[in-house]
């Protein structure tokens, strides 16, 4: 149907009428627009990636079902942005009686001021039309929302200045739901909406009427309702009633990505980065693969709280404040371009200790470092795919870190400064013997930068095998032999003990 000529030319219901068009219900409209694109091969849920064979089958099987969908996950599943973008399933505009608060049918008036203004006027009734886009309501649940909120109440107001009685229907100031007559509503975190509203909502999306103190109504309310839920919730600040549960006709689970693959898809689409950073910041995909990494390591973490979930925000924020850590010190520098550095992954702390939920042994630990062990599982989890097995390599006769362990054995160590220079950067990693070769070897058509990236990375990786010793400081990262920083014993330390064997004399 080409609906820019039926607006340009359709205002009235007479002209309406003789366009031959037909109303159908909501749930009728989303059912027919998917069956078109899934016969013609079109993507439906473009940008919604890891639930292609999950998640969107299902929630393609509930709309040609018509069924009211309940999206149960946990937080940063993407399940607003689903229940957003069956907008795409709407026809591209519809027609309403102009002025109608209810989004009145023109065809099937609904409320009492479309019926009263058909009645009045006939086919002169003004029609005006309604984009897609601005067929979506969406309400957050909280405690204080009220059934005036989302069904409606009497106006004392609008019963004085028409001078009706409260028993006449056009008192009534409708709510949320009602003006989402013949749109998409949404209720987010339908568990924090209080048991009684709930019960409030059991007659709509049943019997499709509402409710409003002792008026005597039935509104066949037209409407394709998506709930999105939190299972957590279930059990911490609320529950979804047992009656409302069975209403729902369809519930589906959502899920975190299940691959780095997807997850680097996910955060490369939904970062926001400005072009200069872009410009000015380079990354390879060992870097963005540590980024995903670290939010696979946090939902296996002891130390946090799996039922809460890790919310593909974490990686999209740590990815940002990556770029941005390589930004400021190039910055700082004066210097055009750089490369992410190993290094540069703890400015991400920042974004990973508010978005985890931790158990009890976490929060004994601190957030920070709890956060700079996720930073290390995700380096050594990563280091086993690039490089050989450090263990193994011990047994073997040609071990590919011995120089490196060696003349860190020798009582060498290396300072890497954080806002270091890329000249600077470049001078310390080189000083370590037997690095440069091991990375050449391994991976010798790589650009230099990600090489440098790769050395680093490589001390990171022994480190966390417990073959050299690293500590993370203000401003720096110190890599030395292992057993010399077991031995090294501080100063206050040792002045301590010499008294503590004087007083034993």
């Amino acid at each position: 149907m080409n609906y820019a000529e039926l607006r340009s030319t359709v205002h009235t219901l007479g002209q309406l009428k003789k366009t031959g068009y037909r109303s159908k219900p909501i749930k009728q409209e989303l059912r027919d627009n998917l069956i078109y694109k899934l016969q013609q091969n079109k993507e439906v849920f473009s940008g919604i990636f890891g639930f292609e064979d999950t998640v969107i089958p299902d929630l393609q099987r509930a709309i040609l079902s018509k069924h009211d969908i309940n999206l149960l996950g946990l937080r940063g599943q993407a399940k607003t942005r689903l229940a957003r973008m069956m907008t795409q399933l709407l026809d591209e505009y519809i027609p309403v009686i102009e002025g109608s608060e209810l989004n009145d049918d023109p065809l099937q008036p609904l409320s009492r001021y479309g019926r009263d203004l058909v009645e009045e006027k006939g086919d002169e009734t003004p029609v005006s039309w309604l984009h897609r886009d601005e067929r979506y309501t969406e309400k957050l649940a909280t405690p204080d929302v009220s059934v005036a909120d989302l069904i409606g109440d009497v106006d004392p107001i609008k019963a004085a200045s028409l001078k009706l009685p409260y028993s006449d229907e056009r008192v009534i100031h409708y709510g949320l739901i009602p003006r989402s007559n013949r749109c998409l509503f949404v209720i987010n975190e339908l568990p924090d909406l209080q048991a009684r509203i709930q019960v409030a909502l059991f007659n709509i999306l049943q019997e499709g009427d509402i409710q409003i103190r002792g008026f005597k109504l039935r509104l066949p309310l037209d409407i394709q309702f998506i709930f999105t839920a939190n299972p957590e919730d279930y059990t911490n600040r609320g529950s979804i009633v047992t009656p409302l549960k069975d209403r729902i006709d369809s519930q589906i689970i959502t899920h975190y990505p299940q691959s780095i693959e997807i997850g680097k898809r996910i955060t490369g689409q939904e970062a926001e980065l400005h072009p200069e950073q872009t410009q000015r910041v380079s990354a390879n995909e060992l870097a963005k693969d540590l980024i995903e990494q670290i939010a696979f390591e946090a939902r296996n973490s002891e130390y946090i709280d799996e039922k809460s979930g890790v919310s593909a925000r974490l990686t999209i924020t740590a990815y940002e404040n990556l770029i941005s850590a390589a930004e400021r010190r190039a910055l700082v520098n004066g210097e055009a371009s750089t490369h992410v550095r190993v290094s540069d992954f703890w400015g991400v702390i920042p974004a990973i200790t508010g978005k985890v939920e931790l158990v009890y042994e976490g929060e004994q630990e601190g957030a920070g470092i709890v956060a700079q062990n996720l930073i290390g599982k995700a380096i050594r989890t990563q280091f086993a795919n690039y490089f050989p097995n450090p263990e193994q390599e011990k047994k073997s006769k040609s071990n590919s870190y011995k120089t490196i362990i060696d003349w860190f054995g020798d009582g060498e160590k290396i300072d890497l400064l954080n806002d270091a220079s890329n000249q600077e950067y470049r001078n310390i990693i080189s000083k370590v013997p037997g690095l440069a070769e091991l990375i050449r070897k391994k991976f010798p058509n790589y650009p230099e930068e990600e090489q440098y990236f790769l050395m680093e990375f490589a001390l990171h990786g022994l480190a966390e095998y417990s073959l050299l010793s690293k500590s993370v400081l203000e401003a720096k990262v110190e890599f030395k032999d292992l057993l010399s920083s077991m031995f090294s014993m501080p100063k206050d330390f040792e002045d301590n003990d010499e008294d503590e064997d004087d007083d034993w004399r």
